[in-house]
């Protein structure tokens, strides 16, 4: 664990013993990242504020949860960016009824023949769900090292660089151990028998 990881911890304990101080300052400390990641999903600066609030706010009423298997910084992002998912989809929700014809000026148009839907099917949602677990088998095979990695890359979308500085290592050594990494996951995958619809997916993710 790096020094500021073991900042975190400490002040993580005192935090869940009721010191509002110390859970302040891991928000002083960790604020400015999240605030850059939830800018990056969000694409507004208002948004931005009010979700690294919510994240510090959620973080903070589910600090018994948090067990220091990981980083707390890697806690707190996936808590932030789950967050920042649901607010993105709820603000794309359509409100527009498609069973009501439109009048575009020339009559009134019927789109429900043409409207297409990002809803999986019955059959692709199973098929989903049983490649996200198999995913997740895989993944928990990894040691905490490589497993880290490819969550901080894959699920919480940081860059190179931001992994370099959370982790206080090296810029070569996060992409030389992103690379075993995945080297590693895809040999579990095609040991299982998933080469067919893994190896596409995983040069894609390499890029």
């Amino acid at each position: 664990m790096t020094k500021k990881g073991q900042d975190d911890f400490s002040l993580v304990e005192q935090a869940k013993k009721g010191c509002q101080q110390s859970f302040a300052r891991l928000m002083e400390r960790h604020q400015p990242a999240v605030f850059h990641l939830m800018l990056r999903m969000a694409k507004d600066r208002e948004d931005a504020n009010d979700l690294t609030l919510e994240a510090f706010g959620k973080a903070f009423t589910r600090l018994g949860s948090y067990a220091p298997s990981y980083a707390f910084s890697t806690w707190l992002y996936k808590i932030a960016v789950n967050n920042c998912i649901d607010f993105v989809r709820r603000k794309r929700l359509q409100l527009l009824s498609i069973d009501n014809a439109i009048d575009a000026g020339e009559g009134e148009q019927d789109f429900r023949e043409t409207l297409r839907t990002d809803h999986l099917d019955p059959e692709q949602f199973i098929i989903r769900k049983q490649r996200i677990e198999l995913m997740r088998r895989c993944m928990d095979q990894l040691t905490d090292k490589y497993r880290q990695m490819l969550e901080m890359r894959y699920d919480l979308d940081l860059s190179y660089e931001e992994i370099a500085t959370e982790l206080n290592v090296p810029l070569g050594t996060v992409k030389a151990q992103l690379f075993r990494a995945k080297e590693l996951l895809g040999e579990l995958l095609l040991d299982r028998g998933c080469g067919a619809y893994v190896e596409a997916p995983l040069r894609r993710r390499a890029c």
